[in-house]
Parts: structure tokens; C-alpha cells; sequence
């Protein structure tokens, strides 16, 4: 029987990583070990403000070497994902990393080869997976009330602004890689997800309006799917408008759009869409995010020696087609196959 619980250390003490460490400390079986920043002070800010008793620390070796840390929560800038994700694996720690996991090709398959190596557990925080909406629509396709699917649409529109606590390192193409890698990866991981299918072609095209981002700020790809099924995905960060999260689903017996449902095998007598109440991906807040959910079905898989369906080798994929999807916008709208050759 489990009776130690998992040690945790909190790697970068900012926005997100608040989110992870309330999480993280309403799970019985785990407990925050350490907080590391290379700010050490805001490391310490971070412990006082959520009352948690561990150490501060500014030297992730230090993090590293620390027996009593058995996961390690990365949640520090995106372009330092790969390199500490890696280093926790070869140092034996199980991991959890923000997306984007990667910048960069070659990181993406380090990183998931390092985990595989180490033989250590792993998950990405695509945390939308366990959003209520999705999870529903998730079953519902499943058990196949829409029949064989055949069409996926999901869309990311969040007009991010230059007032955003964290504008510098979201505009700029050196720290957050481009707009899918950046956050359009939650509508490319979830059309993944939710069709249970890998897209073998993408074809994509962007453009940059408003000139805020060092990359193309809005992105529309479409997909081919192995199984014939064909998908668009798109993500805008111009746009003028509240948050929104889209997602469409089309089947031979029904449809599914966000949280309405037409379904000829569930309702053969209905005439308007019927609606499910639920949580619905309607903000980019982390306090609208489903960690709670995301954190207890890793820590499960830790305990039980299982790998979790949004591992590194899986979280792996979703980064290889956003990376396809940039490749085909640098191309001008030139197919790109899957999987990348390099």
C-alpha cells in the first residue's frame, strides 16, 4: 500500500504554475517538496502565498539531486521546456510539462526519447482533455452516437493583448515558437483526441495583421486524416472578441458542436438540437482549466504503473503536426506529410 507520498517539485513560480500547485496540493497521495525559480525570491513569494512548507530554490541541479523529489512539474518559459524535461527523465524524476513541450523538431524527439529511456512516467498539460465539454463529446463519440466520424473542426480565438502579464515572452518567436506551438497545440491536441486518428497531410496557411507577434499571428490548417476523415483547425490571436474554443464534430448518424448534439440513433424523434450542460472550454484563465482533474489521473498512473494517454510519446504527435503546420505556412501553403523526416 502507498503510504509515502510524492515528493513534487514546482519548476518556475509563475502564473500557470499557481494552478498546478493548488492541484497538486489537494491530492492526498502527493505533497509540494519544492518550488524552484531563478528568481529566488518570487520562488519564496510563491511558497509564503500559498502556505506550502518546503524550500526555495533558484538551481534546478539542485532540484535534480533532491531524493525526496519524485516528480517534477515543469511550468517555467516554453523554451526551457524541452531542456529541463529532459534532465528530470535522465535524472529518474517522473514529469509533467507545459506545452508546448518543444520548440523545435529535434527537442521533441529528445525529450520523448529521453522519457522512453528512462522509463520514467510523463505527461503533457494538455489539460483541456479534461475539460467536462470534451470529455463528454469525448464518450459521445465513442459510443458512437454520430455514427463514423467524418469531419473535425476545433478553433482557438483569443485575442492576447500587449497588457498580458507575460506579453514579452508570447510575442516573441525565440521563447514561444509560433502560434500553434504557442496555444493553437490545445484545437491540434484536441482534434487529435477526439477523433482518435493522426493526420498523415496538412496543408496551412497564416497571416499577421495587426504585426504584434514576431510570427504569423493567425493560423488555419487543414488536415487529412489516416482514416479518410478530413479536419480544419485554426487559431487566432488578432481577433477581437471574447475567448472561444470551438469544436465541431460530424458523423454519419449526427453531429456534435460544442455542447449541442443531433443524433438520429440517441433522439430519432428530434427536431432542434439537444444541449448538455457542462463545463465548456470558454477561458483562457489557468482557473477555469481542469488541473484538479489533469494532476489526480497522473499521480494515478504513477501509483498504478501506467502510462497516461497523454504521455510524452503521445504529446510527442500533437507537436509534430503543429510543427508540419509552421513548415507549411514557411512553404506558402505547400502540403506537408506526416511523419516529419527531419
Amino acid at each position: 500500500m502507498q503510504t509515502e507520498k510524492l515528493g513534487v517539485a514546482i519548476v518556475g513560480a509563475g502564473w500557470v504554475a499557481h494552478a498546478h500547485a493548488r492541484s497538486w496540493m489537494k491530492n492526498p497521495h502527493a505533497r509540494v517538496a519544492s518550488v524552484c525559480d531563478v528568481d529566488l525570491d518570487r520562488a519564496r513569494r510563491f511558497i509564503e502565498e500559498l502556505q506550502i512548507d518546503c524550500p526555495a530554490r533558484d538551481r534546478y541541479e539542485d532540484v535534480l539531486a533532491d531524493k525526496e523529489i519524485a516528480v517534477v512539474d515543469v511550468c517555467s518559459p516554453s523554451h526551457l521546456h524541452a531542456r529541463q524535461g529532459i534532465a528530470a527523465a535522465q535524472a529518474g524524476k517522473h514529469l509533467l510539462v507545459e506545452k508546448p513541450v518543444a520548440l523545435t523538431v529535434e527537442e521533441n524527439r529528445a525529450l520523448r526519447d529521453a522519457v522512453a529511456q528512462a522509463g520514467v512516467k510523463s505527461q503533457a498539460s494538455f489539460v483541456l482533455r479534461w475539460n467536462p465539454a470534451i470529455e463528454t463529446l469525448k464518450s459521445l463519440v465513442l459510443r458512437g452516437a454520430i455514427g463514423k466520424l467524418f469531419y473535425v473542426e476545433v478553433d482557438y480565438w483569443h485575442g492576447i493583448k500587449p497588457t498580458h502579464h507575460a506579453w514579452n515572452l508570447y510575442s516573441r518567436r525565440e521563447t514561444a515558437g509560433s502560434t500553434m506551438l504557442l496555444a493553437g497545440c490545445h484545437a491540434v491536441d484536441a482534434a487529435r483526441w477526439l477523433s482518435g486518428d493522426e493526420v498523415v497531410e496538412v496543408t496551412a496557411y497564416a497571416n499577421n495583421f495587426k504585426g504584434l507577434f514576431e510570427y504569423e499571428a493567425n493560423v488555419v490548417a487543414i488536415f487529412k486524416f489516416q482514416s479518410g476523415i478530413v479536419g480544419k483547425v485554426s487559431a487566432l490571436f488578432d481577433c477581437e472578441m471574447p475567448y472561444a474554443f470551438n469544436i465541431d464534430l460530424a458523423g454519419t448518424d449526427g453531429t456534435l458542436r460544442d455542447n449541442r448534439i443531433w443524433s438520429k440513433g440517441l433522439f430519432p424523434g428530434q427536431n432542434d438540437w439537444a444541449t448538455f450542460p457542462c463545463i465548456l472550454p470558454t477561458s483562457g484563465d489557468v482557473s477555469h482549466h481542469p488541473f484538479d482533474g489533469e494532476i489526480n489521473h497522473f499521480v494515478e498512473c504513477i501509483l498504478q504503473n501506467r502510462e497516461s494517454h497523454c504521455n510524452a510519446a503521445d504529446s510527442f504527435r500533437t507537436h509534430e503536426l503543429c510543427m508540419a503546420i509552421d513548415r507549411s505556412i514557411a512553404a506558402g501553403g505547400k502540403p506537408v506529410r506526416l511523419p516529419l523526416s527531419s
